[in-house]
C-alpha cells in the first residue's frame, strides 16, 4: 500500500466510487477535481450532484490551490520552506533499504555520450530537484530547466535560458499558484542575474511577471551606483516562497570592497513588483548604524545571503542567514561589530520589518559567516514544546535559538579570543560567541605535532611544506597574519558546508555532515592598498588527496536538540588508497542529508563517490551505492504517481577538493 493511502474498508462507509470525492489530507481539492473530470455529471442522482456543487462553493474560498503539493512531494530545497528536510514517507525502511536499486537516470547534458569540448571546463551541479504531483523540476548546468516524469525520467518540457545565464546551481523554487493562476517554477540565474517565472505545466515564461516572465535583479536600488555590466549580483541558490512573495538571496562579490549591496528583497511572485527590502547594512539614523565606524558602510559589498533563507509560514517570519562583508578576511577599514554581517536576522515575512538578530561572529576577519540555511526545530523541555531555529557558522558551532525571540536555548558564552595582529589598522573584536551546548562539531585548532601519519608520502610532503614556509600553528579565532603563513582551521570553506543539516521532528534529532579542513593562509597587501588573503588547502598535491592534519577529515553527527547532547558521531567517508583497515578516515564532503519518518538518513556528499543510507538513531550504515561521480548535492525522496517511493541525487562531481568533474547524471533509486 502506498504511504499515507487510506485503507479501503469492504463494508460500511462511502462506496469505492464515492470515497475519492471526499477531501482528505492528500486531496483537499478532490471535489473540484472530480467535477472537472466529469465524474459528478455521470452520477445518477441529480440531488447528490447539486449537493456536491454547492459544497464546491463552500470549499473554494478556503481551498488550497490546484498546485498545492501533497505529502509525498518534495516542493522546496529543504522539503518545506522551514528547511527541515524531513519526509513523512515510510515505504523504504531500515529493514528493506538494502534492496534499493537504480530505477532510472537522467543525463543533463543534451549531448550525453559525445566527446566533451576540450576548450571548455566540464560543468558540475549541486542541484536538488523538486517533485510536485508526479513531475520533477530540475535546473541543469547547460543553460536549461527541464520537467521530467518523476516515475520514468521522460522529458515533459525543456526551457532554454537566455544567453549568458545558468540556473542557480543548487535548485529552483515552486509556487503553487491560485485558483486563477497556474503554478510557477521560479528560476534564479547565475552570471546573468535574472529571476525567471515559468508556467509549471508548460515551461513557458509567465507573461504577467516582470518583462514577459523575466525580472532583471540588477536594479539601481542595489547596484550602489555601479554599472550592471561587470558587477556581480546573481543567485547560486533557490529563493524562498511565502504566500505570494518570492524572497531572494543574492551572490555579490567578496572583493573588492565596494560593489553591489547584499540587501534582501521580496517580489510579488505574480507580477514581479518589489514588495519590500531589508537593508543588511544600516544607514545613518537607522538602528545599529553605529556598528560601522565612519563611512565604512558606504557602497560596501558583501553582507548578503549567498545561500538559502528559510520561512516560518505559520508565524510569518523569514530567517535571513547573512554573510560576511567584503573583504571578508580584512576589517581594518570597517572597525566595529558590523551588523548585520554574520547574523541570523528574523524579519516579518510580509513586510521585511526587523524583529530580532543574533550575530555569530563579531567583526568577521576569517569569513566565518552564516553559510548554511537555518532549520526550524521544536525543542521539548519541561513538558513544553519551544519553537526553535538552528543555525551554524563555518566554525561548526550549532546555535539553537528561540524562533520567536532569538534567545539561545542553550548557554552561549562571549569567549575572550586572541587579538594580537600585525595586519595594519586591524582591530579584532575581543570576544566571540561560543555555545556551551552542543559542543563544536569540528576541529578548532592545529598544533605542529598533529601532522598526518596515515601515509608516509603525505606526512613527508606536509612536514616539508611546514618547514619550508615556516607555517605556524593556530588556535580558535586567532587573527590572520601579514606576510606570515599559518594554518587556519576550520578553513573559510567551513566545517559544515553550504547544505547544512536536517531535522527529524519525530525523534528530536538534528543530523549534519562536517569537514575538518584547513587553509594555509597569510594576508598580503593588494595594489589598491587593501589587504587580502593568499591561501590554499592544507592538503597534499598527490593524486590521492590527503589532508595534512590527522583524521578524521569528515564527520556525520546526530544531536538531540532536546538536550543539546551528541547522540552519535562517526567518520564520514573512506580513503580507498589506504590499506584495508585504515580507510575509515572520513573525507571532504559537500552536500547535505535528508531524513525520513521510517528512521533513515540519505546522504551523498563525500568525495569517495558513495551514496549512503544510515539508521537515524544509531548511525549504522545500512546501504551504499558507488556513483560514477560524487554526489555533491542534497538528495530528495518522493512518492511517484503509482505510489512507489523514490530517492534521487544529482551526481556530477567537481565541487570539493580531490574530486573529478564531468558527470551529468540525476540518479533515481527505488525498491524492486
Amino acid at each position: 500500500m502506498a504511504d499515507g493511502a487510506p485503507e479501503r474498508k469492504k463494508t460500511g462507509g462511502p462506496s469505492p466510487r464515492m470515497k475519492h470525492l471526499i477531501p482528505g489530507p492528500d486531496s483537499r481539492y478532490s471535489v473540484v477535481k472530480a467535477i472537472s473530470q466529469g465524474q459528478v455529471r455521470s452520477m445518477k442522482k441529480p440531488v447528490l450532484a447539486v449537493s456536491l456543487l454547492l459544497s464546491v462553493a463552500i470549499v473554494l474560498p478556503g481551498a488550497a490551490a490546484p498546485g498545492t503539493p501533497g505529502i509525498g512531494d518534495w516542493s522546496a530545497y529543504g522539503h518545506d520552506e522551514g528547511g527541515v528536510r524531513f519526509s513523512p514517507l515510510t515505504q523504504i525502511t531500515p529493514a528493506n533499504v538494502s534492496g534499493l536499486k537504480p530505477a532510472w537516470v537522467y543525463h543533463m547534458n543534451p549531448a550525453h555520450g559525445q566527446p566533451a569540448d576540450p576548450t571548455k571546463p566540464l560543468p558540475w551541479s549541486e542541484q536538488t530537484p523538486l517533485v510536485v504531483k508526479g513531475v520533477m523540476y530540475l535546473g541543469v548546468p547547460y543553460g536549461r530547466v527541464v520537467a521530467l516524469d518523476a516515475d520514468t525520467g521522460k522529458e515533459i518540457w525543456v526551457y532554454e535560458l537566455p544567453p549568458g545565464n545558468q540556473p542557480a546551481t543548487r535548485g529552483l523554487a515552486y509556487w503553487p499558484g491560485t485558483n486563477s493562476q497556474p503554478a510557477q517554477i521560479m528560476v534564479g540565474t547565475q552570471l546573468g542575474g535574472k529571476l525567471i517565472a515559468l508556467n509549471a505545466k508548460t515551461g513557458k515564461p509567465v507573461e504577467g511577471f516582470a518583462d514577459h516572465g523575466i525580472l532583471d535583479l540588477k536594479t539601481p536600488d542595489v547596484m550602489n551606483g555601479f554599472p550592471p555590466a561587470g558587477t556581480t549580483l546573481d543567485m547560486v541558490a533557490p529563493p524562498s516562497i511565502y504566500k505570494n512573495l518570492v524572497i531572494l538571496n543574492s551572490r555579490v562579490q567578496e572583493q573588492p570592497i565596494k560593489g553591489a549591496s547584499g540587501n534582501v528583497r521580496a517580489f510579488d511572485v505574480r507580477t514581479g513588483k518589489l514588495v519590500w527590502t531589508f537593508k543588511t547594512i544600516p544607514g545613518p539614523g537607522e538602528k545599529f548604524h553605529e556598528t560601522w565606524e565612519g563611512d565604512s558602510w558606504v557602497k560596501r559589498s558583501g553582507v548578503n545571503i549567498w545561500n538559502m533563507l528559510t520561512v516560518d509560514e505559520k508565524r510569518g517570519i523569514a530567517y535571513l542567514p547573512i554573510g560576511a562583508p567584503a573583504i571578508d578576511r580584512f576589517g581594518g577599514d570597517r572597525h566595529g561589530t558590523n551588523l548585520f554581517s554574520d547574523s541570523l536576522v528574523a524579519v516579518d515575512a510580509n513586510t521585511g520589518k526587523y524583529l530580532w538578530h543574533f550575530q555569530v561572529t563579531h567583526h568577521d576577519i576569517w569569513d566565518y559567516d552564516l553559510h548554511t540555511p537555518p532549520t526550524l526545530l521544536e525543542v521539548k523541555r519541561d513538558g513544553k514544546t519551544i519553537p526553535a531555529v538552528a543555525v551554524m557558522n563555518k566554525m561548526a558551532f550549532l546555535f539553537i535559538l528561540n524562533r520567536v525571540t532569538g534567545e539561545p536555548l542553550y548557554e552561549v558564552k562571549e569567549e575572550p579570543v586572541p587579538t594580537a595582529t600585525n595586519v595594519p589598522n586591524e582591530q579584532p573584536w575581543p570576544t566571540q560567541p561560543v555555545p556551551v551546548k552542543p559542543p563544536p562539531l569540528t576541529r578548532q585548532s592545529f598544533a605542529l605535532n598533529e601532522v598526518v601519519t596515515v601515509n608516509k608520502e603525505a606526512h613527508d610532503f606536509c612536514q616539508a611544506w611546514i618547514e619550508r614556509d615556516n607555517i605556524l600553528p593556530s588556535v580558535r579565532y586567532e587573527p590572520l597574519k601579514a606576510n606570515q603563513y599559518m594554518v587556519n582551521i576550520p578553513a573559510a570553506q567551513g566545517g559544515p558546508e553550504w547544505a547544512g543539516g536536517a531535522f527529524d521532528p519525530k525523534r528530536g534529532i538534528y543530523v549534519v555532515n562536517t569537514n575538518d579542513m584547513g587553509y594555509v593562509i597569510r594576508m598580503v597587501e593588494r595594489p589598491d592598498g587593501a589587504w587580502g588573503p593568499q591561501n590554499r588547502h592544507f592538503s597534499t598535491d598527490t593524486a590521492n588527496t590527503y589532508l595534512c592534519q590527522q583524521p578524521p577529515w569528515g564527520d556525520l553527527t546526530a544531536i538531540n536538540v532536546n538536550t543539546g547532547d551528541i547522540v552519535w558521531r562517526q567518520n564520514f567517508g573512506i580513503t580507498e588508497s589506504l590499506p584495508e583497515g585504515q580507510q575509515n578516515t572520513g573525507r571532504p564532503n559537500t552536500g547535505g542529508p535528508i531524513l525520513t519518518a521510517s528512521g533513515l538518513i540519505f546522504i551523498g556528499a563525500t568525495d569517495d563517490r558513495r551514496f549512503r543510507a544510515y539508521d537515524t538513531m544509531t548511525g549504522k550504515e545500512l546501504w551504499t551505492y558507488t556513483l560514477d561521480y560524487a554526489g555533491h548535492a542534497t538528495p530528495i525522496t518522493y512518492r511517484g504517481k503509482g505510489g512507489k517511493q523514490y530517492v534521487a541525487i544529482t551526481a556530477t562531481g567537481g565541487t570539493t577538493i580531490g574530486t573529478k568533474a564531468g558527470g551529468d547524471s540525476v540518479m533515481v533509486f527505488a525498491l524492486p
